[in-house]
């Protein structure tokens, strides 16, 4: 036991790697990044929107196994009505996953307080912001979360000292995103830093040139001395500056010579460089372009199977973490053999409806779907089981492979015809031996 107790001890601290640089917000274009600026660009509030949004508006289901292998809804676990309604008093569901989703694209990280009753049973998840959460381990190497108290909380919490609440890894739900030590998530934003500080500057770039009346900046020259030029520079930019003013015939007095000095954003690829910088963020969140708005790769005939891949490889591993770190925290150790939370992304890997009626058929004519099963999936009623809406149907020319060629030697019954022309009636059958093709 001491062994092990001298291994954990030894363990280091969890961390962010990326975590320095996202609080400090430092980046090669000379841009602050960090989660609030980032969101300003259109290309990353459209990322983490979708995002968000796709893992909030999933259905959200607590199945329990039953004994024959099969897996039913369980409604009436208590987890139900927290994950699938309203996690607290304050939120729905769509709202509580949206804003968790949001912490987590964002930070790498998402922390939501559990509340359990007297015994054991998740009752609310409260969402915790996650620049004042801290995984830590104490002198024993266990793990525990510290989060920073500010004037923000409730008065009964903010009010008395200390100013941190140290919580059990029992009490928080902690979804992360990829990281270095499995235990805390890397910040997006923070690893990406300079892709997203380029954007802000050739967004900043082109605010300023229209700003500037959409010309070059110049240099305004005068043959002689200027007693004062700041009055001068001052005149010039109330007049000619601006977009508004961008076509003003300027008139120039006392000698005065305006001399552009800037080059064309045309010879800066200032367009291109606006246009590659959306890639580079959808790239970073692996969203398809055409999802930003960006179809210039894009066709009617791709553009259903690149959103299929979105849900293949984009949402299906936050599908994945969200629902094991649901039923690691969540979930009493007594019920994880036999209740689970899972996510279901059917509706979102249908195809066009032509494509969907081949396949229910398909599955119809080979019994592994009855009418009620199809009516389900296309949220129509269901039909009645006396008119049949719950058989299980299959094509009668299919037969098992040991059968084949079994009734291949069989004798049939034949009637003979009576040769007057009579009726037949009181006629013997006759054997006839079935022959086999060779």
């Amino acid at each position: 036991m001491n062994i092990f107790q001298g291994i954990f001890k030894a363990r280091d601290k969890p961390k962010n790697l990326g975590s320095t640089s996202f609080l400090w917000g430092g980046s090669s274009s000379g841009k602050v990044v960090n989660e609030r600026t980032a969101m300003q660009m259109t290309a990353v509030y459209s990322c983490v929107r979708i995002l968000s949004e796709a893992i909030a508006g999933l259905p959200l289901f607590v199945y329990k196994y039953g004994d024959d292998g099969s897996k039913d809804k369980h409604l009436d676990h208590p987890l139900w009505r927290v994950l699938h309604d309203e996690p607290n008093p304050e939120m729905t569901s769509f709202v509580f996953r949206e804003t968790m989703m949001n912490h987590l694209l964002l930070t790498g990280n998402a922390y939501a307080q559990i509340i359990r009753n007297a015994r054991g049973d998740v009752v609310a998840l409260y969402p915790l912001m996650p620049d004042r959460m801290t995984v830590d381990r104490d002198s024993q190497g266990r793990l525990y979360y510290r989060y920073r108290k500010n004037s923000d909380d409730a008065p009964e919490v903010s009010r008395n000292k200390p100013s941190d609440v140290i919580l059990a890894p029992s009490d928080v739900l902690h979804i992360l995103g990829l990281g270095f030590d499995g235990l805390v998530g890397y910040s997006p934003i923070a690893m990406a830093k300079n892709a997203v500080g380029l954007a802000i500057a050739a967004e900043e770039y082109g605010a300023k040139f229209f700003a500037n009346g959409a010309a070059p900046s110049g240099v305004l020259e005068h043959p002689g001395t200027i007693k004062d030029p700041e009055r001068i520079r001052q005149s010039w930019q109330s007049t000619f500056g601006g977009s508004v003013n961008s076509n003003k015939i300027a008139v120039l007095e006392e000698g005065l010579k305006y001399t552009p000095i800037a080059i064309s954003p045309e010879q800066a690829q200032f367009l291109e460089t606006r246009k590659f910088q959306i890639n580079e963020i959808a790239r970073i969140f692996r969203v398809p372009p055409h999802m930003l708005a960006d179809l210039e790769k894009s066709s009617f005939s791709n553009i259903e199977q690149q959103s299929l891949e979105f849900v293949k490889y984009t949402l299906d591993p936050w599908v994945v973490r969200w629902e094991q770190a649901m039923n690691k925290s969540l979930l009493l150790e007594s019920e994880k053999r036999d209740v689970f939370t899972k996510f279901n992304v059917d509706g979102l890997l249908r195809g066009d409806y032509a494509s969907r009626m081949t396949g229910y058929a398909t599955a119809r004519q080979n019994g592994w779907m009855s009418a009620n099963d199809i009516r389900q999936l296309e949220n129509l009623d269901r039909i009645p089981a006396e008119l049949g809406g719950d058989l299980y149907l299959i094509n009668g020319a299919m037969t098992k492979l040991q059968d084949a060629g079994a009734f291949a030697n069989t004798t049939i019954t034949e009637t003979e015809e009576p040769s007057d022309g009579q009726s037949n009636t009181g006629s013997k059958p006759k054997q006839v031996p079935r022959q086999s093709k060779q």
